[in-house]
């Protein structure tokens, strides 16, 4: 279970916005529990972010990101009596968004509104029978015209971001919280340096943060690796768990461990380095479970940097996730904790030279 550590880090990194391309308040949190644990934090151009540890020089540098974007909004226009249409940012369905509150982000200050609902006493048959398309919607933030709206430092371009507390479940063990995708990556890699700070011998370099903009194409993983230039990379981030009703032959149980990618649509998981986690789970008794994906993350960016990077995804089951509120399992956070601690302190210049040889 959580300790009182994990818990606060894990509720203010849900419960902050960061949208893509306007990472940062998520950021702002992650640059303040860094400085405790290294002086040395390097970023790119676009915000991504990462402290450095240092530990054989001679070993292998590893690159270990979640990433601090969550599927959000852009408002586009504003009518003239003061509603706000908007434009997705990142994987969203739209049967999903109907009647849930989001909060606006100027300037002058947050509003809080809500997307667009047609009561059903007023649709006709053929508008209840025909899931209203994300074009169509608007936001309400209760402003009556145009003029209003600005006043308020609503303008097309602001970010728009999904409204949902951290919730502990009845269970003890469950956390319900908006943006576990993938405020669960950015939550670990500080753990990561935390445990590096406190015990600082490991054979090789670390470079431990997280990404901006991989919900809109992986973008900041490629200016990240550059920045890096690293020999693996290991990409922490949710996957929509497949133990809900509806879903058949799905991947991932929330409770049944870490998730083991093998396979996704931009990246086939490099043998040598999945036979590797693979030993220390088995060694370490570390539940985990193989993981298929449609999606992808950044390591299909990141594998693809200079002439190839060793990647994988050491990853957590969520349910719902690219909706207001997803679910986790506090013991597959942990079973991901354990394998990754144990990664930096095997990874070695010997273990590097048998994987990239695989």
């Amino acid at each position: 279970m959580a300790d009182a550590f994990q818990l606060a880090l894990w509720k203010r990194l849900t419960e902050a916005h960061g949208a893509p391309g306007f990472e940062g308040e998520v950021r702002a949190i992650m640059k303040e529990y860094i400085a405790h644990y290294t002086d040395e934090i390097v970023f790119d151009n676009l915000g991504s972010m990462f402290g450095v540890h240092r530990g054989d020089e001679n070993g292998p540098r590893i690159m270990v990101a979640g990433h601090m974007d969550e599927v959000g909004f852009m408002v586009t226009r504003i009518s003239d009596k003061g509603f706000l249409s908007f434009q997705p940012l990142g994987g969203w369905w739209g049967q999903v968004l109907l009647a849930q509150r989001v909060r606006v982000l100027t300037a002058a200050g947050p509003i809080e509104g809500v997307i667009s609902s047609i009561p059903p006493h007023v649709l006709s048959n053929e508008q209840r029978n025909k899931p209203m398309e994300i074009k169509d919607m608007y936001i309400d933030i209760g402003a009556d015209s145009r003029q209003e709206a600005e006043r308020w430092g609503v303008r097309p371009g602001v970010p728009v971001v999904p409204v949902s507390p951290f919730t502990i479940m009845k269970d003890g063990r469950k956390i319900m919280a908006k943006a576990w995708d993938n405020r669960y990556g950015c939550a670990l890699a500080i753990e990561l340096l935390k445990e590096l700070h406190e015990r600082p011998a490991h054979p090789n370099v670390v470079f431990a943060g997280a990404t901006v903009q991989e919900e809109v194409g992986t973008r900041g993983a490629t200016t990240a690796a550059h920045l890096v230039d690293p020999d693996i990379f290991i990409a922490l981030d949710a996957s929509p768990a497949g133990d809900i009703p509806g879903v058949r032959d799905g991947f991932g149980k929330l409770g049944d461990g870490l998730l083991m990618r093998i396979y996704d649509r931009v990246m086939i998981t490099h043998p040598g380095l999945r036979d590797f986690l693979i030993d220390i789970c088995e060694r370490e008794g570390i539940k985990y479970q193989f993981y298929v994906a449609q999606g992808g993350t950044d390591a299909g960016a990141v594998h693809l940097h200079n002439s190839g990077v060793p990647s994988a995804v050491i990853g957590l089951p969520a349910r719902y996730i690219h909706s207001h509120t997803a679910i986790i399992d506090q013991d597959d956070y942990q079973a991901a904790r354990q394998l990754l601690f144990q990664v930096i302190r095997k990874l070695d210049r010997a273990a590097w030279d048998a994987i990239r040889s695989y």
